[in-house]
């Protein structure tokens, strides 16, 4: 294949003859590109089922087990920036292809046999979760080798399988466990991102000519350390309890080092992230509403998992197995497709700003929802359903904001800062969630109060009220503004 857009598009005033191979090639990708989308969200997402497994199985501590997930998002956040910029050039293909190959040898190391060490483990779950850049690269394709009517579809529907990916992987996974063993699980990682490999190789096109991007590797340094030290800080909200000093120490550390990385930015003629792009006030404003929203999406996410699973001695709960809870997340997967497909064609009625607040109201309702009733199971499972509605609805609202103010060969850098944005709000939600939980719990106590429950629930209604507000102020402003 070639840069050539297919379809039977023009390409600069030229237009392309729509041969029947072309139109073959069309139908081809959009599922391609899905498919590998789906799989690297849902293979990142194993970690959070086989925690208790992982633990038993190799003699680890759960703190120390919770590293499966935190480290895929760790290296997932670290590579996405950079993936993006090697996307937005002339070797995509070659980048996609060489990244998958790297999730690839990482699942493998996921299935050697157990009584290599857990190191090798971890190893290879910071591989897999190197796949969560190819998210944007996925966009990038899209942009440029679909028509654009079609391409803001596809766009919207791959911005929401990375989101419902994990609530595919999750009950699957814990099935697996149950069956097989937590080997049984991780081969399943392997088996589909070999499959996802085999896809892209007879399925991306190249990128079109004449595009050239330079990673520039001080910067990628720097934000990697930086992200490194957030996501830890996220990942670990029992230091800020314990050593709150070193904790604030290590934030002021981050802080400073993304400040430099941004000077570095603005200096740089070949910058990771186009920072000037950045602060337009459309970009800026959906990355706030994004790093926001995600705090609160999968703070409602983790509340509801967790408390399905609390067993019925701490007074409330229902005890659930790890595949039953992970039940739970089958209506927030089947909603957040539908929201992502409805989206496309609602967007032609009402501006994308607009629907990423009404999405942000629906997530906010899921949170109502959850406080005010989950004393029945079917309650969890409507609560979980408006939550993925209102993400799926977001996620594929999200992509238009930002793409409206963003030249096509710049697609992919755009949308993978947009996702590290995403990765931070959603690992801080997770903190967020661990530390009100955690201050509910009274001494001598294994499980927090009831109450706590409620209380990150409304700060979570808190953080959807900012994100709604955020987006109607982008809605606010006038279409000359948005589209400079």
């Amino acid at each position: 294949m070639t840069g050539q857009p297919v379809g039977g598009e023009a390409v600069g005033g030229e237009a392309v003859k729509a041969f029947p191979a072309v139109r073959a090639e069309a139908r081809l990708l959009v599922p391609a590109l899905t498919f590998i989308a789906l799989t690297v969200a849902a293979v990142a997402s194993l970690g959070t089922p086989l925690i208790t497994s992982v633990a038993t199985s190799f003699h680890v501590s759960l703190d120390s087990a919770q590293w499966t997930l935190t480290v895929a998002l760790l290296s997932g956040a670290v590579a996405t920036p950079v993936l993006g910029r090697l996307g937005a050039g002339p070797h995509r293909r070659a980048t996609i292809l060489v990244t998958l190959a790297v999730v690839v040898a990482g699942s493998a190391l996921t299935v050697l046999p157990l009584p290599l060490s857990f190191a090798w483990l971890l190893a290879g779950r910071a591989a897999q979760g190197v796949g969560l850049g190819l998210t944007a690269l996925m966009m990038g394709v899209a942009r440029d080798h679909l028509p654009e009517e079609r391409s803001a579809a596809v766009i919207a529907l791959i911005s929401v399988v990375s989101i419902i990916g994990a609530g595919v992987g999750y009950p699957l996974a814990a099935l697996l466990v149950e069956l097989g063993g937590v080997r049984a699980a991780y081969g399943l990682g392997l088996v589909v991102t070999a499959a996802a490999l085999l896809t892209a190789w007879r399925s991306i096109p190249e990128a079109p000519e004449g595009r050239s991007a330079r990673v520039n590797v001080t910067g990628a340094v720097v934000l990697a350390a930086a992200l490194v030290l957030v996501l830890f800080l996220a990942g670990e909200p029992s230091l800020w309890s314990r050593y709150l000093a070193v904790a604030v120490g290590l934030a002021v550390v981050a802080a400073v080092l993304l400040c430099v990385w941004v000077v570095i930015e603005l200096r740089s003629t070949t910058p990771l992230v186009d920072v000037r792009a950045v602060r337009h006030p459309a970009v800026a404003g959906a990355n706030l509403a994004m790093f926001v929203g995600g705090i609160g999406m999968y703070l409602l996410l983790t509340l509801i998992t967790r408390y399905a699973q609390t067993p019925h001695g701490a007074g409330y709960g229902f005890g659930l197995t790890t595949f039953v809870a992970g039940l739970v997340l089958v209506p927030f997967s089947v909603l957040g497709f539908v929201a992502g497909r409805l989206t496309p064609r609602i967007r032609t009625r009402i501006a994308d700003p607009l629907l990423l607040a009404g999405s942000a109201v629906v997530v906010g309702g899921g949170f109502a929802l959850f406080a005010a009733a989950r004393s029945d199971l079917a309650e969890l499972f409507v609560a979980m359903g408006v939550l993925g509605f209102g993400v799926g609805g977001f996620s594929a609202a999200m992509p238009g904001v930002i793409l409206a103010v963003t030249p096509k060969s710049e697609t992919s850098s755009a949308m993978s800062f947009n996702y590290v944005v995403r990765s931070v709000g959603y690992s801080l939600g997770s903190a967020v969630g661990g530390l009100i939980l955690a201050a509910g719990t009274g001494p001598g106590h294994l499980f927090p109060d009831d109450s706590a429950y409620t209380t990150a629930a409304l700060f979570g209604i808190g953080a959807m009220a900012i994100t709604t507000l955020t987006s109607l102020a982008l809605a606010r402003r006038r279409p000359s503004e948005a589209n400079p």
